[in-house]
């Protein structure tokens, strides 16, 4: 597809329609993922509570791993999206390969350190003793595979905001499934037990950040290069604005989780009743994370159409995109947190049948649905602010839900509370959250005026 074929769809086809087609590799991408993070919960989770825990453990590193890939690539990719809008295609270039190329780079720092100093980063991240062994053993494998995570995560973002959502498909939905496949290999015909579910991850990433760099060479998508690598300081800055409010995002997420799991050690009880609630909370996390897939894609298909369309200066398209999505999203969520209140034993039970990972699991799920169906519009908002460049309130609201409101209340609620504590201290912080955001999203919809000329892009 040319330049201006694709700029001329962006700005002129239905809104609805659009972001219907870009949102339909989205959502899938997201439900595939969800579903192989699900995976390794699944088949880990008949290993033992200790073993589940330890998943749960590493998603703090996960969380740090993909806002790595997500600051580079969100930061690079509102700015290509605009910067195409503009259609100014050369320096779009210019920041798809320095955005890509910082990525990988960071991604190299994240594995070397982590390796060196592998057993206090899973202390760190919340271990208990009998959970160490078991998150050293998936640390491992998951640190050698960092570079081409965080990569991976930059390039599907690049490739999105370009309108290009079915080439990061294709490379996120094979990793994912050869996921799938390969962890009961792994775990069970090999005998590997969570280094086997580790390993399995670690070669679909590889799998699929080849892929997804092919991806960037078909279908006219802007290329990576390393002519193009231009990592000058304007360009950092601009990085930088686009990228926080996911760094923060993804970064409180991992700090939460640390916290979280250190305050289930302080609640007292037996060790195997710490690792039922670092596991409880673990599987509540994740179903929760494949609950909100939908919504998230959705959000995702809107991105290059809202960076396009404010680049171009048709702010008018940008907030009937946002209307459909938000009302799209707002009511599959009433109806996933439904299901989730009224079968919640059934789907902790999925992951691990353990009585005390069900009870506390099924009531922290059931507080979880009550505001699930809020996060359409606290996602919606965070999104249109970061992707029309609005840095300081995107970053205000990506930061809030961890770091002003749930890690506060974990803190606080535990010492109270105890289990309960952690129970009620996300849906809280979600509720809270949600009230924050929206005078930020008013603020947002008022500042663009039905029409305007277009927006001018800063060159280098």
């Amino acid at each position: 597809m040319t330049d201006d074929a694709k700029f001329n769809r962006m700005i002129n086809e239905p809104v609805e329609k659009l972001i219907g087609k870009l949102a339909v590799p989205t959502v899938l991408i997201m439900l595939v993922s969800a579903m192989y993070n699900s995976a390794d919960m699944y088949f880990v989770g008949s290993l033992g509570t200790a073993e589940t825990g330890a998943i749960g453990v590493n998603l703090s590193l996960m969380a740090i791993i993909q806002a790595t890939g997500f600051f580079f690539g969100q930061g690079s990719g509102n700015y290509v999206s605009r910067a195409l809008g503009a259609k100014r295609r050369e320096d779009a270039e210019k920041m798809a390969s320095t955005g890509f190329f910082l990525a990988f780079a960071f991604g190299c720092v994240i594995a070397v350190f982590g390796t060196l100093f592998i057993e206090p980063l899973a202390l760190a991240l919340g271990s208990t003793e009998t959970i160490l062994p078991h998150a050293v053993r998936y640390l491992r494998y998951i640190l050698l595979a960092a570079p081409f995570m965080v990569s991976s995560i930059a390039l599907n973002n690049l490739l999105r905001f370009q309108g290009s959502a079915i080439f990061s498909m294709i490379g996120m939905v094979s990793g994912a499934v050869l996921n799938v496949a390969l962890d009961p290999l792994f775990i069970f015909v090999f005998d590997l037990g969570v280094a086997g579910a580790a390993m399995a991850t670690a070669i679909s990433q590889v799998v699929g950040f080849a892929l997804l760099l092919a991806g960037c060479f078909r279908g006219g998508n802007v290329r990576i290069s390393p002519k193009n690598f231009s990592p000058s300081l304007a360009r950092c800055i601009d990085i930088a604005r686009g990228g926080t409010p996911s760094l923060l995002r993804q970064a409180m997420m991992s700090v939460s989780v640390i916290v979280l799991n250190h305050s289930a050690k302080g609640i007292g009880g037996t060790k195997e009743f710490v690792d039922a609630v670092i596991a409880a909370v673990s599987v509540v996390n994740r179903v929760v994370m494949l609950s909100g897939s939908v919504m998230l894609g959705l959000g995702q298909g809107f991105q290059p159409v809202c960076g396009f369309n404010y680049g171009a200066g048709r702010y008018d398209r940008v907030r009937r995109g946002f209307r459909f999505c938000v009302a799209t999203s707002g009511a599959l969520l009433i109806i996933v947190a439904a299901c989730c209140y009224v079968f919640a034993p059934d789907i902790v039970r999925f992951f691990r049948n353990d009585a005390d990972v069900i009870a506390i699991g099924q009531y922290a799920l059931r507080a979880q649905a009550f505001v699930m169906p809020l996060m359409s519009w606290i996602v919606l908002c965070n999104t249109t602010l970061q992707t029309t460049g609005q840095a300081l309130p995107a970053s205000i609201l990506s930061f809030a839900r961890q770091g002003f409101f749930q890690i506060p209340l974990l803190l606080i609620l535990v010492s109270l509370l105890g289990v309960r504590g952690i129970q009620l201290a996300t849906p809280i912080a979600d509720f809270c959250t949600f009230l924050l955001s929206v005078p930020f999203g008013v603020a947002a919809w008022r500042r663009m005026k039905v029409n305007a000329p277009s927006i001018d892009t800063p060159t280098y």
